[in-house]
């Protein structure tokens, strides 16, 4: 279900959030709400340790104005925000949710919670940050467990991007929601999971851990042949060895002994040698021989691989959450580049399940591999990517491929298209609203989707699958329901295109609009040089499409592409009233919403008719001042262009002047062949993906 959506049936959002224990992990919850602009304590028993917590956010800050990533200014604002606070009965009573991140010790957390039971106002919400603890028998141990859920955040957590939510059986939906939204609105992927010991991500990794060391262990290879072996099989940069010398081998003890004992499966007790070196402070020895042989690769990889595939798949049969959501947290938590269930689709499910299988009988006692897992037999796992509900006549479509922010491929296109279809043919649905899970609404589509066709000569690949997302985006235009896109977040090329479509687009401060196409070597295929022109003016949107000038929230709403700019806690009540409101008068007005504001004026000016032919042949209109930073910043940003793409993108919007919405977009589409079969597409496309700048030669 969209966690707007479920947002939408809630209390005022959070605002006010406290974190208790300053230490690594703490510390780090602190300063990534304060960075997303909530006010925050960060609590500690003494001031030694809160003012060490402070110590280390401000190095942690201090690294990122060397690497340009914050101002010195948003520093001082991020710092800001955080208040120091000693002594958990100190914690302000009127606190929306507090993070205990102290310990992984039931005692010692549930002390903190009977003190934050006393001084917390009512509707506090509690939570524990727990890699382990049942979150439950937590949750019976608070005065409130209706009003409390488990986190485990994953380190470091101003950088990770995973946060796993897990309810108790007692927590209210109201609070899950609102801790929900409160993780998106730090940008994180949020998996909801049940309350199962090691939750989702660690429940499998954690044993494919201590099953490197028990190969090693057996002789079957050395630790560094071991992590070369892993690195390749899983597509990872750090093999198990590498990575609990980072995280530390004692914490991958712990771990290991807590699921064998919790799960009574003797074969995830502690390997010996992994006892040995906690006890003598010692790492794993790493910088032996890499080289392997054929039989090595095959035992390590298929042993390796095979408790992780029946894990997960355990994972699903008992209910944790979705395939889907696993593969999400081995690729966003883990930074795999393909999780559990899709490295099963690449090596075949049957064959995948017979690694299994061997790793059953290997396991023994407590170990099974799930009926769901044998009876899929050789046909791939289908993963679905938009989730639908609908409740009081409202479709709420999200898409939820945070791990790749949302970004449109066949599959996701495909199953959009059917929830609108579904959305549309409903006759109890009156309002459609478009959501994308985590910090984006959409970014895009698939780039390497169009390299990989480009190189393989299969143009007509990326024009067929252009005219189904044309026909995803004309369904939404002619739908009879009221259609709303939720770009809350960041909505870049296509995702910008698809909330177009939209009759609104609601926006809040964190909204990010921006079309990058013409600095990639193409221009906006699906409805991006037709749209912008129709709602705010050929002018601005050659400012917004030609020269690809990022857009804040304000700038988006004053050149209309946001119609409707709110705070996070008033998204229900604009939703409720364009509902009731209904369709648009005039979906197209043709100027900006504000002609008045400072980007619109600029842009009407710069952009005229008058001033393209000199714009286009990269120099400064008469009238303008070539030194000037607004006006150098344009000349600059269309040098970057790709000029055959500028070339067609200018002349696309220019045709808007006469042309009909479908006329235009037919245009867009016949333009597709050629402007793919330009090196400069592939080298624009190609240079994105590879994070370098591109060298067009305008072939």
């Amino acid at each position: 279900m969209s966690e707007f959506y479920l947002a939408r049936f809630m209390s005022q959002p959070i605002q006010r959030v406290a974190v208790v224990g300053a230490g690594n992990m703490g510390s780090g919850i602190a300063q990534k709400s304060a960075q997303e602009e909530f006010d925050v304590q960060m609590v500690d028993r003494e001031s030694q340790w809160v003012e060490r917590g402070q110590s280390i956010i401000s190095n942690f800050l201090k690294e990122a104005v060397e690497r340009r990533i914050f101002s010195p200014a948003q520093v001082d604002d991020i710092q800001g925000r955080i208040k120091g606070v000693v002594g958990v009965e100190t914690t302000a009573a009127d606190t929306d949710l507090v993070i205990e991140a102290v310990f992984e010790d039931f005692d010692v957390k549930t002390a903190v919670f009977t003190t934050l039971d006393e001084v917390c106002g009512p509707d506090t919400i509690l939570a524990s940050n727990t890699s382990s603890l049942s979150v439950n028998a937590l949750a019976e141990a608070t005065g409130r467990p209706d009003r409390f859920v488990g986190l485990h955040f994953f380190y470091h957590p101003a950088k990770n991007r995973l946060v796993e939510v897990i309810p108790a059986s007692s927590s209210s939906q109201d609070t899950v929601d609102k801790v929900v939204q409160y993780c998106k609105m730090l940008g994180k992927v949020v998996i909801v999971c049940a309350d199962r010991p090691g939750f989702v991500v660690n429940r499998f990794f954690v044993p494919w851990l201590n099953e490197a060391c028990l190969l090693l262990e057996e002789g079957v290879a050395n630790a560094a042949q071991i992590d070369a072996i892993a690195c390749k099989a899983f597509r990872i940069g750090l093999g198990p060895f590498g990575l609990m010398n980072l995280t530390g081998p004692p914490i991958a003890l712990h771990s290991t002994d807590y699921l064998a004992e919790q799960l009574k499966t003797p074969r995830y007790d502690g390997a010996q040698n992994l006892r040995e070196l906690v006890a003598a402070n010692e790492q794993w020895a790493i910088e032996e021989e890499t080289e392997y042989t054929d039989e090595q690769y095959d035992a390590v990889s298929e042993r390796l691989l095979g408790v992780v595939f029946g894990v997960a798949a355990q994972i699903v049969d008992e209910g944790i959450c979705s395939m889907e959501d696993v593969d999400r947290g081995a690729k966003v938590g883990l930074r795999w580049a393909q999780g559990p269930f899709e490295l099963m689709n690449r090596l075949g499910v049957e064959r995948s399940c017979a690694m299994a299988q061997a790793y059953g009988k290997t396991a023994g006692e407590g170990w099974v591999v799930p009926a769901l897992f044998t009876e899929q037999g050789n046909k791939p796992w289908d993963f679905s990517y938009v989730d639908s509900d609908v409740s009081n006549g409202v479709a709420t479509l999200t898409i939820n491929r945070p791990e790749a922010m949302n970004a449109l491929n066949v599959t996701v296109v495909q199953q959009l298209t059917q929830a609108v279809a579904a959305a549309n043919a409903h006759p109890d649905v009156h309002t459609i609203v478009l959501d994308g899970a985590g910090k984006a609404f959409v970014a895009g589509a698939d780039v390497k989707f169009f390299v990989d066709k480009i190189r393989a000569d299969a143009i007509p690949d990326i024009y067929d699958f252009t005219a189904e997302g044309h026909e995803l985006l004309n369904m939404l235009e002619t739908s009879s329901k009221t259609t709303i896109a939720l770009t809350t977040g960041l909505a870049l090329g296509g995702g910008l295109e698809l909330a177009l479509s939209c009759d609104y687009r609601i926006g809040t401060r964190r909204t990010q609009f921006r079309f990058p196409e013409t600095s990639i070597g193409i221009y906006p295929g699906l409805g991006g040089s037709q749209r912008p022109a129709r709602i705010c003016g050929i002018p601005a949107a050659r400012w917004a499409v030609l020269a690809g000038n990022f857009m804040n929230a304000s700038t988006a709403h004053d050149l209309g592409f946001v119609t409707h700019l709110v705070d996070v806690s008033g998204v229900e009540t604009c939703i409720q009233t364009i509902a009731n409101h209904g369709k648009p008068e005039r979906k197209y007005p043709g100027q900006p919403a504000n002609p008045e504001s400072s980007v619109a004026k600029f842009a009407t000016s710069f952009f005229s008719d008058a001033n393209m032919m000199s714009l286009m042949q990269g120099d400064c209109p008469e009238g303008f001042d070539a030194e000037e930073k607004r006006v150098a910043r344009q000349i600059k940003s269309l040098s970057f262009t790709a000029p055959i793409g500028l070339k067609m993108a200018s002349d696309l919007i220019d045709a808007t002047a006469t042309t009909s919405l479908p006329d235009g977009l037919q245009l867009e589409l016949d333009g597709l062949n050629a402007i793919f079969s330009t090196k400069d597409a592939l080298e624009g496309l190609s240079a994105l993906i590879e994070n370098r700048r591109p060298t067009y030669t305008n072939e």
